[in-house]
């Protein structure tokens, strides 16, 4: 980002000063700013997105926030199982929590054969014979991230289908938690470059970077109420969901890599590509 010699931007929005850390949020109130975009849309948990969003904005944790992370059928087990292995009492942690969306060094600590037993638990029988293909990720090196629920898991248990006329490209583009840089902000909306998902009729890659018009808040009500030209910031659906720290973004981009390298080139049954194909 060019810096003007009054110490704003070029594009007249105040420099954010990199020395200053973001402030640490709760996990609880993290997995709210994360599971509110397709909870909206009406994709996954409980029906009370409005909830979600205020918690995630308001960052207050109570027993209200818990129950509803708990109606997330399809993150919560994720959660539970990565704090299992870490020793670690709380699913909403906010490590744990960070481990799924974004990635860190508690997904190292999966046990394979656990992990395995956990899928076959939650997945077989809504997989039916497609199962199999399912578990090929986990020799292949898979770890419960959430790229490996939208390129692993959701092509074998019917979650690319949709009556709102999106491709299944466009569905795990956007599932995937994304990264980008903030251009430029107006009222609830930014413009993001982000780098799309792309699809050559052989495999998934990241494509050049693009602007996006992304959402950050609802008449004013949204999770980062200073965000400003320059920031690298996660992505899920249409919406901003926080800002990543260099440490973060590292992470998410290697997990992101991992698995998609998993899905491309290591099992023999991708997916995807039987959905895009």
């Amino acid at each position: 980002m060019e810096i003007n010699a009054d110490g704003r931007s070029h594009r007249g929005l105040p420099a954010r000063d990199e020395r200053r850390p973001p402030p640490r949020l709760d996990g609880a109130s993290l997995f709210a700013r994360y599971a509110y975009p397709p909870n909206e849309l009406g994709y996954c948990g409980p029906p009370d997105h409005r909830a979600l969003l205020e918690y995630g904005a308001a960052g207050v944790v109570d027993p209200g926030l818990v129950q509803l992370a708990r109606g997330f059928d399809g993150a919560w087990p994720y959660l539970e199982l990565i704090a299992g292995e870490a020793g670690i009492p709380n699913p909403l942690d906010r490590r744990v929590v960070e481990a799924y969306w974004v990635g860190n060094a508690l997904l190292d600590r999966i046990d394979m054969t656990r992990f395995g037993n956990s899928l076959t638990d939650r997945f077989r029988r809504r997989a039916g014979s497609s199962f199999g293909f399912l578990a090929e990720h986990v020799p292949a090196g898979a770890v419960p991230h959430h790229s490996f629920h939208v390129f692993g898991v959701y092509p074998w248990v019917g979650l690319l289908g949709s009556d709102r006329g999106e491709t299944p490209l466009f569905v795990l583009d956007r599932c995937r938690i994304r990264w980008g840089t903030i251009v430029s902000l107006e009222a609830d909306q930014a413009i993001v470059r982000c780098k799309p998902l792309t699809w050559d009729g052989r495999a998934l890659a990241l494509g050049a970077p693009q602007l996006e018009t992304v959402t950050r808040a609802v008449s004013g009500v949204g999770f980062l109420a200073d965000l400003q030209a320059g920031d690298q910031v996660s992505l899920h659906w249409g919406w901003i969901c926080d800002r990543l720290t260099p440490s973060q973004l590292r992470n998410l981009r290697a997990y992101t890599a991992r698995q998609l390298t998993i899905t491309n080139h290591e099992v023999a049954h991708p997916g995807p590509a039987a959905a895009l194909a």
